[in-house]
């Protein structure tokens, strides 16, 4: 790898995965730019986040994915261009890739994925149309543009898979009174991953021939384990024992057909597809996926065991 550090340049810079992409590019050297909509919000958080944005060395550059202009000028400031736009997004990425083509100076490009495998998944509903088919059509886009790329696969993002132990709709940990909510069998392996690893895995692959028009798999070793291992792992942690409550396959796809809450559909057709379907487990195809543990060694990844010590 080129001693010279990469520029880099983060579209959806203020999302949720976004700032801990800019913030792991600043940490490791690279000039660093974030694309925001407005570089003086009146939203407080986000000016404040913007402000740490600066003070750690980031360059703010005005622009968004509806202003071709601004695309084309912040990506001529950039070696690499690592998006990470929200779902509703993902189809308006061929703006970047277009913007990318005409600066013509772009070496890498990672598409906002950072989920389920486009080209591998057999998701259900909703998720498939509303995402899954969107990442599809982006990848072929992105290949037929020319522009090299790498894909970035995670498992659940700790602050979605973990707050409710492992439970797909709980956002809290479970109570003495409230069962536990198990898909399946509960031994599905699956892989969680600290979105502050997310990005420095990221970056340190955006910038690596090794993972050049290749998918990066995020899945740090420790943080592999069944629903059944991390729920006994918590109530070694905190003493108590939780009654267990298994929807097996019909029982899931009935309630992602009835579920009133659209939002709750989609993160349990997510769930079908990583705890009933295992879509977690498999082997990296060395020919077209790297391993981000296998490649980077040294980065030292929170582990889950690390997560659910703060929730005690």
């Amino acid at each position: 790898m080129a001693s010279e550090k990469s520029k880099i340049l983060v579209v959806g810079a203020t999302g949720h995965l976004g700032r801990h992409v800019v913030a792991a590019s600043a940490r490791l050297g690279h000039p660093t730019f974030a694309l925001v909509r407005d570089t003086a919000p009146s939203d407080p958080a986000k000016a404040a986040l913007l402000k740490s944005f600066q003070y750690g060395g980031v360059t703010l550059l005005k622009g968004d994915l509806g202003d071709h202009a601004s695309l084309v000028s912040a990506a001529k400031a950039a070696d690499v261009v690592i998006s990470t736009v929200g779902v509703r997004q993902i189809a308006d990425q061929t703006r970047l890739i277009d913007a990318i083509k005409e600066a013509g100076n772009v070496k890498r490009f990672v598409p906002s994925e950072f989920g389920l495998d486009a080209d591998r998944t057999g998701a259900v509903e909703p998720i498939r149309s509303l995402i899954i088919n969107s990442k599809a059509a982006l990848r072929r886009a992105v290949e037929a543009s020319g522009v090299p790329y790498t894909y970035a696969w995670t498992g659940y993002f700790f602050s979605y898979g973990l707050p409710g132990i492992g439970q797909v709709l709980a956002q809290s940990p479970p109570t003495d009174n409230k069962a536990v909510v198990v898909l399946g069998d509960g031994d599905s392996k699956v892989s969680y991953v600290d979105e502050g690893d997310i990005g420095a895995y990221t970056v340190l692959a955006a910038g690596d021939p090794r993972a050049e028009n290749k998918t990066l798999y995020i899945r740090p070793p420790a943080n592999t384990l069944s629903h059944n291992e991390l729920l006994a792992l918590w109530e070694t942690k905190t003493g108590r024992k939780f009654e267990r409550v298994h929807l097996d396959e019909d029982a899931v796809l009935k309630q992602i057909r009835e579920d009133p809450v659209p939002f709750n559909s989609i993160l349990l057709s997510i769930g079908h597809a990583v705890h009933i379907k295992r879509e977690h487990e498999f082997e990296i195809d060395k020919s077209a996926g790297v391993d981000a543990s296998e490649l980077y060694p040294d980065v030292k990844y929170t582990t889950v065991d690390d997560y659910l010590n703060r929730l005690l």
